[in-house]
C-alpha cells in the first residue's frame, strides 16, 4: 500500500488535495466523479485499474452530455495520483490541454 502524502500533493498542485479525489484527474468534475462512484470506482487505484472502455461505459451511463469527454488518459493519470507521482502528474496535465494531446 502506498501512503498518501498530502503535503507533496499540495506542493505540486498549489492547493489541498483530498485522498482519492477523482477530480484531480484532468477531465473529471463533480458529476463525472459521481458517475464513477456509482460504478464502485471510488479510489485512484480503482480508476487506474479500469480500461478506457470501462471509463467510456461510465460516461455513457450519464447520457448524451458526457459524450464530449475523452477518458483515454484517465486511468494513467489516476495511476500517477495513486503512486504519489504529483510532480509528474502536474507536468503531464500542463502539457495536455483538457487531458488531450
Amino acid at each position: 500500500v502506498i501512503a498518501f502524502d498530502a503535503i507533496a500533493a499540495k506542493a505540486a498542485f498549489g492547493k489541498k488535495i483530498r485522498e482519492n479525489d477523482l477530480k484531480v484527474v484532468e477531465g473529471i468534475g463533480p458529476k463525472i466523479e459521481q458517475l464513477f462512484h456509482g460504478f464502485g470506482i471510488k479510489t485512484w487505484q480503482a480508476l487506474s485499474d479500469v480500461t478506457v472502455a470501462k471509463c467510456q461505459e461510465v460516461l455513457d451511463s450519464g447520457g448524451k452530455r458526457y459524450r464530449v469527454h475523452d477518458p483515454a488518459s484517465w486511468p494513467m493519470q489516476a495511476k500517477m495520483a495513486f503512486k504519489g507521482e504529483w510532480k509528474n502528474l502536474v507536468k503531464w496535465q500542463d502539457k495536455h490541454k483538457a487531458g488531450k494531446l
